[in-house]
């Protein structure tokens, strides 16, 4: 199928395109990589008057440390991400998120905003941000306002984002100390959306206690999820006396959302997401152990 005729806008800076926005208003609509939108407009699944391509914007593509985040420009690649040298030792979550993505094409032109912004509920850079509490930067002509990845997704494809702002950047904060970090996820061959999967991140203080834990959830409901029940649960205990099956278990036991599809019904999909987290879990507390163990060494 083909798309139905637009208009096609190209816009070379960020005040650029929120000026279109806020021309265009509801009748325009943000092509960032197009790896979702466009098929989405093939199939006639939605339609929009003017597509405004920020694709060229160059101040949208950029990774720069600051202090205890990193921020990242929205319209960097998906394989610029997951190649970077800074985010694979400060953030290294969406390093090991990174080749889940789809294929390599779509990791070439998939950008990270764009990916966030479309709000899949089976995205992983979207549980990624969760996961760690990463911050949204939007922006329109009225200036630019934060946005905690808590607050952001809404509904099925739906964000915070006002009808006139642009996903410009997310900051991820940097997780220091004795922490370990996994990515687990099961579809049904490898680039397919994701029928569960979790983000997982660990840090342990100097006893072996879990002093915090942050849980991502794909596919495991209407919007991208967080595993909060396993997190609380396991904060102050000594990670030797968690079970993963615990871990597992908790993370997806308050979750009312889990969608029926063609990939199965909502027990088997909690019993997957349960799964992928409990196989997190242990990756994750293993490379904490062994981190603590590298650093008195």
């Amino acid at each position: 199928m083909k798309a139905a005729p637009f208009a096609y806008h190209r816009p070379d800076t960020v005040a650029d395109a929120v000026s279109m926005l806020g021309e265009f208003g509801d009748d325009a609509k943000i092509l960032a990589g197009g790896q979702s939108l466009v098929p989405m407009l093939a199939m006639r699944l939605t339609h929009f008057e003017n597509l405004i391509d920020i694709s060229r914007v160059d101040e949208l593509r950029n990774i720069e440390p600051r202090g205890d985040a990193v921020r990242i420009g929205a319209g960097t690649p998906h394989a610029l991400v997951g190649m970077d040298d800074e985010v694979a030792e400060s953030v290294p979550l969406l390093t090991l998120s990174t080749p889940h993505i789809g294929h390599f094409q779509i990791r070439t032109r998939g950008t990270l905003g764009g990916a966030i912004a479309h709000a899949d509920p089976a995205a992983e850079y979207a549980a990624v941000a969760l996961a760690l509490d990463a911050e949204m930067e939007a922006t329109s002509a009225r200036g630019t306002r934060r946005i905690p990845a808590a607050e952001f997704f809404t509904g099925l494809w739906e964000t915070a984002l006002a009808a006139d702002e642009i996903l410009t950047a997310v900051s991820f904060p940097v997780w220091t100390g004795h922490c370990g970090f996994a990515v687990q996820e099961f579809a049904r061959r490898h680039g397919d959306f994701a029928i569960a999967g979790a983000t997982l991140a660990v840090e342990l203080d100097g006893r072996d206690r879990v002093a915090r834990c942050g849980i991502g959830l794909l596919g495991m409901g209407s919007t991208p999820e967080r595993g909060t029940p396993a997190e609380q649960a396991v904060v102050g205990r000594p990670v030797t006396d968690i079970t993963a099956e615990e871990v597992g278990r908790l993370a997806v036991s308050e979750l009312h959302d889990v969608p029926a599809d063609l990939q199965g019904r909502p027990a088997y999909r909690s019993k997957v997401g349960a799964t992928m987290v409990a196989r997190a879990w242990s990756q994750a507390t293993t490379a904490a152990l062994e981190t603590r163990e590298a650093l008195n060494a």
